[in-house]
C-alpha cells in the first residue's frame, strides 16, 4: 500500500510559528530569488502575518522582514 507523504512547506506554517528551512525546490530564477532573500538551508523563519486574501506572507528572516508570495513559499521545504 503506497502512502503519499507530503512534505511541509513554508506555506503550511501557521501565523506566529517558526520553521527551519530544510531545502529549496524549484529551479532557475525562482530558486535564486529565494536564496538572494537569505532563505537558505538551516535558516530559521518566523511567519509574522498573512495578507487578508492569503497572499503574500510576511516573514522575519535573519532579523529582517520580507514578504513572500505563496507560490514562492511552496518552494521552501521546512522542518
Amino acid at each position: 500500500m503506497a502512502e503519499e507523504v507530503r512534505e511541509r512547506t513554508l506555506r503550511d506554517v501557521a501565523i506566529g510559528d517558526k520553521a527551519v528551512v530544510k531545502r529549496l525546490v524549484g529551479s532557475g530564477a525562482i530558486k535564486r530569488h529565494i536564496m538572494d532573500m537569505g532563505i537558505t538551508k538551516g535558516t530559521e523563519v518566523f511567519v509574522r502575518k498573512v495578507a487578508p486574501l492569503g497572499d503574500p506572507l510576511e516573514l522575519t528572516v535573519r532579523g529582517y522582514e520580507l514578504s513572500l508570495r505563496k507560490s514562492e513559499a511552496e518552494c521552501v521545504l521546512v522542518d
